[in-house]
């Protein structure tokens, strides 16, 4: 359109021109260095614009190579963009091959090269490749430099999805150094010290996840979890350690079963009924109730009448029956005790349950049943039948 209007102008103003030229055409002298030119003004006009028209057309020219250039630019980057697009597809479709075919082969005309070297070296893991693997992620370091913490990280990240643990703890330590408190960075480090079971590791860690990691809440307190249990097992003073615990986690079931098995441990079995019982009188847990048993306080006749208190609210728990039954044992109560591990049989036999009450049968001198009974309790432990038990000859209920 702008050109027809263009034409439409430059044809009015040809037509006033020629007009005004026609009744004069004018004369035009030009003298350089001797050289004489006469002619006309229209003659001049026509002139100059061919010599414009030249200059265009030569500039059109030397513009072409450029313009071709930047035509196969265009090309090569769209048909790289298509083969990124079907490469990210075939490998999210599961045909990690044909992925990684394609990835590669564009990577050096990509606009985005670094996701074209990663995305291939994925492929190439969920391939079972970790030669190749390593490959793309080297090209991808030597080629893209400035993008080490992005190649570091995926190299992490698939190290520990492989489960090559130290090589991903050797990665991480490196990224460690080039970009302290790194925050993806922190929490990979994080999960491959809770897989390794690296307690100690991830208690020196925590500070510096928790405030710099992008860890979520639930993960972060279920390490802490982790930590602070593995402290408390290996206390020499369980009061000092309980203390290090955050107020927030110590109503944390798996704390307060590693809290009473803590003090047990170290002879604090007073402080262990009192911590268990009080908080089974405000919280009812299975774990604590189970433990609650195994507590050896010097007055077991009071353990037992707490638990058949508890008993009267709970009367169908087949771990305080259990856990009354010990305690029966434990106060010779040999007719409570049997009526107590029965009754638990009945509602949910267990392993625990079984070898209770074969040690039992086996004290009142009902041996075959002894045997039937441990029968039972590996029946529930092993897909394998047990012929017969060996007669162990007299064993007598320890206190």
């Amino acid at each position: 359109m702008k050109f027809g209007l263009l034409v439409v102008i430059a044809v009015i103003a040809s037509a006033f021109a020629a007009s005004f030229l026609l009744e004069d055409p004018g004369y035009v002298v030009i003298q350089f260095r001797g050289y004489l030119v006469e002619m006309s003004v229209p003659a001049l006009t026509g002139f100059l614009v061919l010599l414009l028209l030249g200059v265009w057309m030569i500039v059109k020219i030397l513009r072409v190579p450029r313009k071709l250039g930047e035509a196969a630019g265009r090309y090569r980057s769209n048909r790289a963009g298509s083969k990124l697009t079907r490469g990210m597809i075939a490998i999210a479709e599961g045909n990690f091959s044909k992925g990684e075919k394609l990835l590669s082969r564009s990577a050096s005309v990509s606009d985005a090269p670094l996701l074209n070297y990663l995305e291939a070296a994925r492929a190439a893991h969920l391939q079972g490749d970790e030669e190749r693997r390593d490959d793309w992620l080297r090209q991808a370091f030597e080629k893209l430099p400035e993008a080490k913490n992005a190649v570091l990280l995926t190299q992490a990240e698939l190290q520990l999805d492989g489960e090559q643990y130290e090589q991903a703890l050797a990665t991480l330590r490196k990224l460690d150094e080039n970009s302290p408190n790194h925050g993806h960075a922190l929490a990979l480090m994080g999960k491959l010290y809770y897989r390794l079971s690296d307690w100690e590791k991830l208690r020196e860690l925590m500070p510096r996840i928790k405030k710099h990691g992008r860890v979520d809440a639930d993960t972060i307190q279920r390490w802490s979890v982790k930590v602070h249990c593995e402290e408390l097992r290996h206390a020499a003073e369980p009061k000092v350690a309980w203390r290090a615990v955050p107020r927030k986690l110590k109503k944390n079931p798996e704390l307060l079963e590693a809290h009473a098995h803590a003090l047990i441990a170290s002879g604090e079995q007073g402080l262990a009924e009192k911590s268990v019982s009080a908080t089974l009188n405000r919280d009812w847990q299975a774990g604590l109730v189970k433990i609650y048993g195994d507590i050896k306080t010097d007055n077991a006749t009071l353990q037992l009448k707490q638990a058949e208190r508890w008993l009267k609210k709970h009367p169908e728990d087949p771990d305080l029956l259990l856990t009354s039954a010990k305690l029966s044992l434990r106060n010779e109560l040999w007719g409570k005790a049997r009526s107590y591990l029965e009754a638990a049989i009945a509602i949910r036999p267990t392993p625990d349950a079984y070898q209770e009450y074969g040690r039992l049968l086996h004290q009142l001198g009902e041996g075959e049943a002894a045997a039937e009974a441990y029968r039972a309790g590996l029946g529930l432990v092993t897909p394998l039948s047990a012929a017969a038990i060996p007669w162990l000859g007299p064993d007598p209920l320890q206190d």
